[in-house]
Formats: C-alpha cells, structure tokens, sequence
C-alpha cells in the first residue's frame, strides 16, 4: 500500500527508517500526550520492530505507516479495527521540527480519503488526551466531529486523564469535498 499526495508519500515502514522514527519518538514533547513513554535506545529496536509487522490492515493487526516528505520520514500514520463492523481508529505522530507545515493534516486527510474509498470503511475514529489542542484541531481541519469527551476515564503516566473521541462518517467525507 502507497498513498501519494502532493508533498508526500504514505507507506510501510523499511528496516531503513528506525534512525527517522526514533527521532520522533525520543522526543518528551512527542510523547506527552501518547501512551507510551519516549523511546529510549534500549527499546527502540524492539518498538520498531511491531511497526515493521504491522505491515498490512487485517481485523487482527493494526496498520503502521511511514509517512516521508522530499528528504526523510517525518510522520507515523496508524490504522486499526476497533472490533465494531468496519469500524477503524486512526493514530498519528509528527516530527516536532515539522510542525505547522500542513504535512499531518495533508497525510491525515488523504489516509482518511483512502480508508473510506479503498477500504470502505464505515466509520473513522481518533480517541485523543482532551489536553491535546494540536490533534483536536487537526481532526476538526479534516471533517471529523468532536462526539465525546469523558472526563478522567484514562489513566496515564501517574494521572488521570480525560479524553475526546472524534469521529468521520463517509457522508461527512462528501461534504468536506464538496466544500
């Protein structure tokens, strides 16, 4: 699987890409937000290894994407089912030395594009830390809803913490491109 935009190209991650990844997750402020802890050099192997299986989008994996501009991998795009009928959740992370150039909401709208075209998805997902503003805004620029916000429902790294969930129908898809 290849998704081309005008910017960047979407695929499978290659043995080639662990220096890239982990320069994305070895970041604290990456991190902050995600459930796991920044990488360190004695996990990154291992890590990345589940990127590299997760190669194709079964009911049973999930789907890791590298996402690369001109020069490097600068984004993590990942797919999964959630166990309800074609129903997916998406994840994402970027390089913070790319940020506010578009190239997530530009790799997320055309992965999004994909599922429900290629895929046929019935539904899209993204179940984000409420304090996470950058990702909300992003699933707001693409189309999706903000559908629910529960608080303290997650316990993460020592706290709690609440979460959004936003959400993408096929037909909200339609009229993003008939804007």
């Amino acid at each position: 699987m290849e998704i081309a935009t005008e910017r960047l190209t979407i695929r499978p991650f290659k043995i080639t890409d662990l220096q890239d990844v982990f320069n994305i997750y070895n970041n604290e402020e990456t991190c902050r937000y995600l459930l796991h802890e920044k990488w360190t050099c004695e996990n990154m192997q291992e890590l990345f290894q589940k990127k590299l299986e997760n190669c194709s989008l079964t009911k049973e994996t999930g789907l890791s994407l590298a996402v690369v501009d001109s020069t490097s991998l600068i984004g993590d795009l990942s797919i999964w089912f959630t166990g309800v009928k074609n129903t997916v959740e998406i994840g994402y992370s970027f390089s913070v030395q790319n940020s506010g150039k578009g190239y997530a909401t530009e790799a997320v709208s055309q992965l999004v594009k994909y599922l429900f075209k290629e895929v046929k998805v019935h539904r899209i997902q993204a179940t984000l830390d409420a304090r996470n503003l950058a990702s909300q805004k992003l699933c707001e620029r693409i189309g999706m809803r903000k559908e629910a916000h529960f608080k303290q429902d997650y316990w993460s790294k020592g706290e709690w913490t609440d979460s959004i969930v936003y959400g993408m129908l096929v037909e909200d898809l339609e009229k993003e491109d008939n804007n």
